[in-house]
């Protein structure tokens, strides 16, 4: 354990901080390095460069609340008010859902969706906004638009959008009905929605710090995916594509819901790296 009145240098901190943390996280090593990296304002190139540096007391007493909070499970993008996706840095906070690898499966199929296309598209419940953000940035002849019901996530995403100078038009409101009001359509849907069946969300790690309004996908998990069904006629363009992330095992009853609702359209289920459903791919006709 760090004492905050400890003098010591980079090398005795680092393992002392990873010691502490070796029984909550498997990346312990890096998680204490990005840690120092941030009281230290330095890259991680200095820091392995410079084991012998001496800290001073303000910077060991930092250090040491920064890895008391890691220790009794604060995820490590809230602690750092940083996290990435796609290659970039986004603002984070604990009124959004921390970025996950997964959900870049969803924005890889619409970059290749858009190619060079100047078409609109919407991310609906864009919490940090990394989907809209990122799309509008690698896109930008692509007019985006996004929405969450959250006016905290939505300061998020406005933020993350001003950073990385992407155009994002954000709108309060539930799932599509903003776009609904102003009669706006689009080709491309795009969606991290809630997917986990309430009665499960409680008793997992995530429900501790991440907001359950971005979790609990009500008794089945499906709950607000089928309401997002319910208004995609009203705004889907001819020959539309809508992208949605799904918990694992979903596939089947995701599909059943998509031929109930929108008849004419086509689905594949794709699976995320482990092999998983992941992503639900429907095509409009």
């Amino acid at each position: 354990m760090i004492e905050k009145d400890d003098e010591m240098i980079v090398r005795e901190a680092l393992q002392r901080a990873a010691a502490r943390l070796a029984d909550v996280s498997e990346t312990s090593g890096s998680d204490v390095q990005r840690l120092l990296r941030t009281v230290l304002k330095v890259e991680r190139a200095w820091l392995m460069a410079h084991p012998e540096q001496e800290l001073d007391p303000s910077q060991v007493e930092a250090f040491a609340c920064l890895v008391e909070r890691a220790a009794v499970g604060e995820p490590l993008p809230y602690i750092l008010g940083t996290w990435g996706f796609y290659d970039r840095e986004y603002c984070v906070t604990p009124d959004v859902l921390i970025p996950r690898p997964e959900t870049e499966l969803l924005l890889e199929q619409a970059l290749v969706f858009v190619g060079e296309d100047a078409i609109t598209a919407v991310d609906v419940g864009t919490g940090s906004g990394v989907l809209a953000v990122t799309l509008a940035a690698l896109r930008p002849l692509t007019r985006v638009y996004a929405t969450d019901v959250s006016r905290p996530a939505l300061a998020v995403a406005a933020k993350n959008a001003a950073f990385h100078g992407a155009q994002v038009s954000f709108f309060e409101g539930d799932l599509l009905q903003p776009l609904i009001e102003q009669r706006l359509r689009c080709r491309l849907i795009l969606a991290n929605l809630p997917y986990i069946p309430g009665e499960e969300v409680s008793r997992l790690q995530v429900s501790r710090y991440e907001p359950r309004l971005a979790l609990d996908g009500g008794p089945d998990g499906l709950e607000i995916i089928r309401r997002l069904l319910a208004q995609i006629p009203a705004v889907a363009d001819a020959d539309a594509l809508i992208l949605l992330e799904i918990m694992a095992g979903q596939g089947g009853a995701l599909a059943a819901e998509v031929e109930a609702r929108l008849p004419e359209a086509v689905v594949e289920i794709l699976p995320d790296y482990a092999g998983h459903d992941r992503i639900a791919r429907i095509r409009i006709a």
